[in-house]
């Protein structure tokens, strides 16, 4: 499974977000996700061994406990690909601003430009 199907659910994803702060005994992580999500601590089990097989989180056992971490560098083709496009759309957004500033002045050539962000 590859980190856009691992993130595609919102229990999943917010497993994710609360390892990405601090690593967490299963009981910590199956708390808030119940809590959050309304569901039983079968499906959240459920959920935490879907993000082991797919190598996002590690679990290591602390006597009674699991505890589970973030897989440094286990969503980078994700990051990746965010990056890609997030640098595509402020080149495009910075065009467009671009275009909007010049035919602002050539509608009303005595209009100020706006201050740079």
């Amino acid at each position: 499974m590859n980190s856009f199907s691992v993130l595609a659910d919102p229990v999943r994803r917010r497993m994710v977000e609360l390892l990405a702060e601090e690593e967490a005994p299963a009981g910590r992580v199956g708390a808030v996700i119940m809590r959050e999500f309304g569901i039983g601590q079968p499906a959240v089990s459920n959920q935490l061994r879907v993000l082991r097989d797919a190598d996002v989180v590690t679990a290591e056992r602390q006597g009674s406990q699991r505890i589970y971490r973030l897989v440094p560098g286990a969503l980078d083709d994700l990051t990746g690909w965010v990056d890609r496009y997030t640098r595509m759309w402020s080149q495009r957004l910075d065009a467009l601003e671009t275009e909007l500033v010049r035919d602002r002045s050539q509608r009303n050539p005595g209009a100020r430009r706006p201050e740079a962000r």
